[in-house]
């Protein structure tokens, strides 16, 4: 039996396929056109039940997280994938929340928050994994080259404010394992570093990997924003300036350590210093 992988041409999903395929597993992207897959693919439309259900049926396991869409469309799709894995019933699904809550402040269920209960409610094995922040975020030009050029790790959070940082590597680690070994684990699996980190922390991975002096400098949210028009645009910036003001409201972003991967798993994350080394930055 296989295990389907969506987004596997994707950040989250690569690093899995690649993964399980060099474990020996029958791995297989989960996409929309599969002529940009080489390899085993399957096409799926996340808008249609009986697509996912499909791809789905007699899969040893599922990997999947909600592509980007507005508010509505992620409902929709995670609907329709909920349905689907009842439908048809895989033996395993692990789900990436890519960082979003389950649930707003307010108490308001998020469409990830939807597709959570749904998996409850099917009564298929399934594992949630919870990160906080992607590392790869650091990777964007404005942040990566003043890093390397000025000595300068700039980026819209307080000084005093920790992450559980985490990167799609050992995301791919982590679902491995929960897709793999460790199918005893069911519910939210949280992802991340213990201790979290400040930007001081990170700025000393850099230094680190740089061999240079590195320091962090905390940066305006709306002075990020402007600089990430350019490669978002301006209406996919609003969302992310508005989380970065949000940020500097909240205390800190640590995962919960009773259900972390370290805990539950034995898998601790890289280092900032060997993630730079080993994307070959």
């Amino acid at each position: 039996m296989t295990i389907i992988v969506h987004g596997a041409t994707g950040a989250q999903g690569a690093p899995l396929l690649s993964l399980l395929q060099a474990a020996g597993h029958d791995a297989t992207a989960a996409v929309r056109d599969t002529t940009k897959v080489d390899g085993k693919a399957v096409s799926v439309d996340f808008d249609s039940v009986a697509s996912l259900a499909e791809a789905y049926e007699g899969a040893e396991g599922v990997f999947v997280h909600l592509p980007l869409g507005s508010p509505d469309q992620q409902v929709a799709f995670a609907t329709a994938i909920g349905d689907a894995v009842t439908q048809a019933r895989p033996k395993r699904v692990v789900f990436s929340t890519s960082g979003y809550p389950l649930t707003l402040p307010d108490g308001t269920t998020t469409a990830h928050g939807i597709l959570h209960d749904k998996l409850e409610q099917s009564g298929v094995s399934y594992a949630v994994i919870a990160p906080k922040t992607f590392l790869e975020n650091l990777l964007l030009p404005i942040t990566l080259e003043p890093a390397r050029t000025e000595g300068t790790l700039r980026y819209p959070i307080r000084e005093d404010y920790a992450i559980s940082w985490i990167s799609h590597l050992d995301m791919a680690d982590i679902a491995v394992k929960l897709l793999t070994d460790n199918v005893d684990v069911q519910g939210v699996v949280t992802a991340g570093a213990l201790p979290a980190l400040l930007g001081d922390d990170l700025a000393r991975g850099f230094s680190a990997h740089l061999n240079k002096p590195v320091t962090f400098e905390s940066q305006n949210p709306d002075d990020y924003g402007k600089l990430i028009i350019p490669i978002f645009g301006a209406a996919g910036v609003e969302p992310v300036i508005a989380s970065y003001h949000a940020r500097w409201s909240m205390p800190d972003e640590r995962i919960d350590e009773s259900r972390s991967a370290q805990k539950l798993l034995g898998v601790t994350p890289r280092s900032v210093e060997q993630w730079l080394h080993d994307m070959r930055i």
